[in-house]
């Protein structure tokens, strides 16, 4: 593919992307259904009002059964590979929810093959085991499974000797204190701590004189203080699972009618999808905007017009959080992944959004305000191993809390750009902690390369390699983000020899990890993807272009065949897959322009 195809190939495709944008001037993007949440939300439907919600829950079952996989598991999307916590939740649905006029029993009775292939069986101390073992020390999705499991009566109800007791009770002390206990849930789910928490110690029933005691007065306050957390959407962080999972269980523990269930209900009836089905979440507009305008990269003044660049310019500026967040007590400055009330800031959306505002720098006040506060709420959150962790500082007890690779080279990149871009509007003090910031940040990436060259992702995985993990992707954003330090001009000469000397080594495992065919899957052998062979290509275009030939004819192949389908390459709370329809034409728009540069 010669010069003229690639430019011509970048403005059919960039044209797509464009065209993509919703009528209130920003990206939607569209999350793949999931049957997880699918079948979270019929309990929840269930349990509030059978007869009133009877046509919604029949419209989730019927989805339900129409999208078993072959083998008679389900998987978190339609394209994912069966597995146990998500074949688990749907046998429960199925059999709690199914009716004389809508019967589950053959679907039921795959999926007790398919659990019994997984050496899976129903007794009570089996599954609790099983669901424990596969999630460990991390209590924010296995205890409310083996809720869900024994409140739809799958197993029998000594299964609650076997669940852990969140202690719910710890939610009334200050969040600056969470770190200092072991919660064994990570830091954006306490609305699943004090609802299931509440929930399991009503079940438990253990008359513990003073803990007992303790923990029935705690009750009260620690659903007042649930309450405030609460988002205007109802929906907690968006999420279907959870908001369902704390609906349930409340409703469970005898309080139906609070107003948190209340709230929560009504969400989950505003996501159902047409077809029965709820995503896992209600989308990841700023994700995917901040995504695409990274794509475009200077061509996107070639794609949109003045006034859409205006507007995505302006729907960006109005997103950044101005107050201590209600959910997690965040402090202003950050940017959450949607512009729905139920998002909280996060190090992956913000730094994705100081860098598109760098792109559509005008030079406002507005703007450079936007970007230092920006800025300074990453440099806050940085971690004492100069790591960035996803929402909050210091937890560290558990994978979604700690530092990251992806996330610390998206801050990175997020600070040499704006020092660079603002100048002297930047004071000295402030410059002066963000080159500290940066140093640290440096040091975390050398130390947690791997010796072959690759950095793990956090929040995206494959589910085809043999861990789950996606090293090519975490590889090739790391990569692509250190190529974007180096392509600007005020780079310190010894920062820029650490710089290069990681891109070196991550662009030799990048090139040894590429399929006979051309693509990339998430490491070498795996199945190629449209996603992770375009972020290859993004990052090997800088110094390999010829290396990079190969897989742009496999994705041209891809696209001219009408194969632009997504894959499950995102990863959501504890090994919960999804996919994003606009990833591929992303990730192809950005690897297309990158090759042109």
């Amino acid at each position: 593919m010669n010069k003229i195809d690639l430019k011509h190939q970048f403005n059919t495709v960039a044209t797509q992307l464009a065209s993509e944008i919703n009528d209130k001037g920003y990206w939607t993007g569209h999350l793949s259904s999931s049957a997880l949440s699918t079948a979270v939300a019929i309990v929840a439907f269930k349990i509030k009002d059978s007869k009133g919600f009877d046509s919604r829950i029949k419209a989730g079952l019927n989805w339900l059964i129409e999208s078993v996989n072959s083998d008679g598991g389900f998987g978190d999307t339609p394209h994912s590979d069966s597995n146990v916590s998500s074949s688990l939740l749907c046998y429960a649905a199925i059999y709690f929810c199914q009716d004389k006029t809508l019967s589950g029993a053959t679907t039921l009775e795959g999926l007790e093959r398919y659990l019994h292939h997984e050496n899976i069986t129903l007794d009570a101390e089996d599954v609790a085991n099983s669901v424990l073992a596969y999630y460990g020390k991390d209590f924010t999705f296995s205890v409310p499974i083996l809720s869900m499991l024994a409140l739809c009566g799958v197993v029998d109800q000594k299964v609650y000797r076997h669940i852990p007791q969140l202690p719910f009770e710890l939610s009334l002390l200050p969040a600056s204190l969470f770190r200092f206990f072991n919660l064994q849930v990570v830091s954006y789910a306490i609305p699943a701590l004090v609802a299931v928490g509440i929930f399991i110690h009503k079940k438990k029933n253990k008359n513990i004189p003073l803990i007992s005691s303790l923990k029935r007065w705690c009750i009260k306050p620690a659903l007042k203080k649930l309450l405030t957390m609460v988002p205007e959407s109802g929906g907690f962080l968006e999420a279907i699972p959870l908001t369902g999972f704390v609906s349930m269980c409340l409703m469970e523990s005898g309080y139906a009618n609070h107003q948190v269930v209340i709230q929560g209900i009504s969400f989950l009836e505003q996501q159902q999808r047409p077809d029965g089905s709820w995503p896992i979440d209600t989308d990841l507009s700023t994700w995917v905007t901040t995504l695409s305008i990274k794509a475009l990269g200077d061509q996107y003044k070639t794609v949109l017009s003045e006034n859409a660049i205006q507007r995505l310019r302006l729907h960006l500026l109005g997103l950044q959080y101005e107050t201590i967040h209600p959910f997690n007590g965040a402090k202003p400055g950050g940017w959450g992944w949607t512009s729905f009330s139920g998002s909280v800031p996060d190090a992956d959306d913000t730094p994705g959004a100081i860098l598109s505002l760098s792109a559509l720098y005008t030079g406002t006040v507005l703007e450079k305000t936007a970007i230092t506060e920006g800025c300074n709420w990453l440099v806050n959150l940085q971690n004492s191993d100069g790591g960035i962790p996803t929402f909050c500082k210091g937890w560290g007890k558990l994978p979604f809390d700690s530092s990251c690779a992806d996330l610390t080279g998206h801050t990175l990149l997020a600070l040499i750009s704006s020092v660079n871009k603002l100048g002297d509007a930047i004071s000295i003090k402030q410059r002066n902690q963000y080159i500290h910031s940066i140093l640290h940040a440096v040091r975390y990436l050398e130390k947690n390369q791997d010796k072959s060259g690759y950095w793990h992702p956090l929040w995206f995985g494959n589910q085809h390699t043999q861990n789950k993990k996606n090293p090519v992707y975490g590889t090739a954003k790391v990569a692509t983000y250190i190529n974007d330090c180096l392509s600007l001009n005020d780079i310190d000469p010894t920062l820029r020899m650490r710089l290069e000397k990681m891109n070196e080594k991550a662009y030799r495992y990048l090139i040894s990890q590429q399929n006979d065919e051309g693509s990339w899957g998430g490491e070498k052998g795996v199945i190629g993807t449209i996603e992770e062979t375009a972020l290859a290509i993004c990052a090997l275009s800088y110094h390999h272009k010829e290396k990079c030939k190969k897989g742009l004819g496999w994705l041209f192949d891809q696209y001219s065949g009408g194969l632009i389908q997504s894959s499950p390459i995102g990863l959501y709370f504890a090994t919960l897959w999804y996919d994003e329809k606009l990833y591929p034409i992303i990730y192809y728009t950005e690897a297309l322009r990158r090759m042109l540069d």
